[in-house]
């Protein structure tokens, strides 16, 4: 299908050089015929030529013989025929466009249709476009919503699933596929839309869990009651950081290459223990044999952290163990763990 839709392109555009190659000829005969036949100089000749060829009808420069109306006729015949050939092919240029923009669109369509599990962001701006370098770098599925077009053919050409449109119109976020979607970043500058858009994805999909940011500290409450699982404050954070630099520069530097993506780096990494009912204790997961990666946490089902938990802790399938690792070792923790 793209490849006929790539000739059909190609075959219009070569019409559009065909008329724009037939007008310049006809000007250029039209100026050729004035000057040499009847005298003209080279710019009223120039002007005849297109008052003739454009139809208008000012009147001649000097009144012409049997021969020249003859000749101004056929100039203006072929200029009709031209001109006609000209616009069906640039209409049918224009209309070729518009399909082909609506083909992608669908296409894009149908690959979000095949999405399960996946994040949905809302909004593309410093925060947004963070977001999604973090997850590509973890190869998690995301869908972009963005009103802004010159953003929109920026994510189309790096090849980013999004959707154009308002992430407050529930259509949009259907779009989306916030049905089968697991979670839902609304990182838009106005607290009032992500409230907004907190409490209409609750309602599309009530197991959406949910990460906000705001720009108020009233905000967070609301946020909180629409159905945000987590608000994030980017200007308190960036003000934390930069007095915990100060107080402890080198335990923050060293938390921050935890959540580096690099090679050679630290990363941490959870591991969901819901489709591992034979594991027991953390001995029994042999992580550190197996992959390289050191425990360092366990997230109980009450939600409660162990730091460092012992080696013969004992686990539970809706827990979460908590691991740390550099990024060659983070793969062979996915690959092992099919993560």
């Amino acid at each position: 299908m793209s490849k006929n839709v790539d000739h059909q392109n190609e075959y219009l555009r070569s019409g559009l050089w065909k008329s724009l190659m037939l007008i310049s000829v006809l000007i250029l005969i039209g100026i050729s015929g004035y000057y040499f036949f009847f005298g003209y100089s080279i710019i009223d000749a120039f002007y005849m030529t297109i008052i003739t060829v454009g139809t208008v009808g000012f009147g001649e420069v000097s009144p012409l013989n049997d021969f020249g109306k003859i000749f101004t006729s056929l100039l203006i015949l072929f200029s009709i025929f031209i001109f006609a050939y000209a616009v069906t092919t640039i209409s049918a240029y224009l209309v070729s466009i518009n399909s082909i923009l609506d083909f992608k669109k669908r296409k894009m369509q149908q690959k979000i249709n095949t999405l399960k599990n996946h994040v949905i962001i809302c909004g593309y701006g410093r925060n947004g476009k963070q977001a999604a370098v973090k997850l590509r770098s973890y190869n998690r599925q995301f869908v972009i919503i963005e009103q802004k077009k010159e953003i929109i053919e920026i994510l189309n050409q790096e090849g980013i699933l999004n959707i154009e449109g308002n992430a407050t119109d529930d259509e949009t976020l259907i779009k989306a596929g916030i049905s089968h979607a697991s979670f839902l970043i609304t990182s838009l500058p106005s607290d009032s839309d992500n409230v907004f858009i907190t409490l209409t994805a609750k309602q599309l999909n009530s197991k959406l869990s949910i990460y906000s940011r705001a720009s108020e500290e009233s905000s967070l409450k609301k946020l909180k009651i629409a159905g945000a699982d987590h608000v994030i404050m980017p200007d308190k954070i960036g003000g934390d950081h930069m007095a915990s630099l100060i107080v402890a520069p080198d335990l923050i530097e060293f938390l921050d290459n935890l959540s580096a993506s690099t090679a050679g780096t630290m990363n941490v990494q959870e591991i969901m223990l819901t489709n591992l009912p034979q594991i027991k204790t953390i001995r029994d997961l042999h992580i550190r044999e197996n992959t390289g990666c050191t425990v360092i946490g366990y997230k109980m089902e009450n939600g409660e952290y162990i730091v460092n938990p012992d080696i013969d802790f004992q686990v539970k399938t809706d827990g979460r163990i908590i691991v740390l690792g550099n990024t060659v070792q983070i793969k062979n923790l996915n690959k092992v763990f099919g993560l």
